[in-house]
C-alpha cells in the first residue's frame, strides 16, 4: 500500500507550489506603454549628407580584412571576404574636408553572383547637434548600381528610435586600389 505524507508535509508542498506560480506571473516579457512619455507625436524628417571614404590601402587605410571563405581568392565577386571598417564621413567628398563623423562596422562580400556586399554599419556622428548620436543601417550593396538603398534599423542619442533610409552613389571608385568615395543622401525619422 502507498504511503502518504504527513498533512504538514502536504501543506508545505502545497504552499511552495503555489508560492512559485505567484512568483512565475509576476515576470513580464512585454507589457504595453503609454506614448506619451517618448513624445511620439512629434517626430523629425532629417535630410543628411556626407561621404564616406574606404580606404584599403596607402599609409592609413581604414578598412582591413580579417576573414576568408575558402573559396574567397577563386571567387569572381571576393565571396566570404569580410572587413571591418572605420571610415571617415565628410561634408565634401575630399578627405580634407570637415570630419562630421565615422562609419564603424562590418561588410562582407555575400553574392556569388555579382559584387553584393552584406553591410552592417553604425555612423557615429562627431559634429554639431548630432555629436555622439549614431545611425544603424542594415542591408545590401550592389555596388555597381548607381544608386543603393539601404534601410536605418536604429539609432541612439538624437536618433533613438530611428528609422528610413539612406542612399548611396558611388562617386569616385579606384579599380587599381579599390579606394572609394561614396555619397550618401540618408532620410531619417526619429523623436
Amino acid at each position: 500500500m502507498a504511503q502518504t505524507l504527513p498533512n504538514y508535509k502536504n501543506a508545505i508542498f502545497t504552499l511552495f507550489i503555489f508560492l512559485h506560480l505567484l512568483d512565475a506571473q509576476s515576470h513580464q516579457f512585454s507589457r504595453k506603454l503609454s506614448p506619451e512619455p517618448l513624445d511620439f507625436k512629434n517626430q523629425k524628417l532629417t535630410h543628411l549628407h556626407f561621404y564616406f571614404h574606404d580606404t584599403v590601402t596607402g599609409d592609413h587605410p581604414t578598412a582591413f580584412p580579417v576573414a576568408r571563405a575558402s573559396i574567397t581568392n577563386t571567387s569572381s565577386t571576393l565571396f566570404g571576404l569580410v572587413m571591418v571598417v572605420d571610415d571617415p564621413l565628410t561634408v565634401g567628398p575630399e578627405l580634407t574636408s570637415k570630419i562630421v563623423g565615422r562609419a564603424q562596422g562590418i561588410y562582407a562580400s555575400a553574392s556569388l553572383n555579382d559584387f553584393g556586399l552584406l553591410m552592417n554599419l553604425n555612423y557615429v556622428f562627431v559634429e554639431g547637434k548630432y555629436n555622439g548620436s549614431t545611425l544603424s543601417i542594415l542591408g545590401s550593396n550592389h555596388v555597381f548600381s548607381k544608386v543603393r538603398e539601404f534601410p536605418i534599423v536604429g539609432g541612439s542619442g538624437a536618433f533613438r528610435f530611428a528609422r528610413g533610409y539612406a542612399l548611396a552613389n558611388t562617386y569616385s571608385f579606384n579599380t587599381t586600389s579599390g579606394d572609394a568615395v561614396v555619397e550618401y543622401n540618408v532620410y531619417v525619422q526619429h523623436y
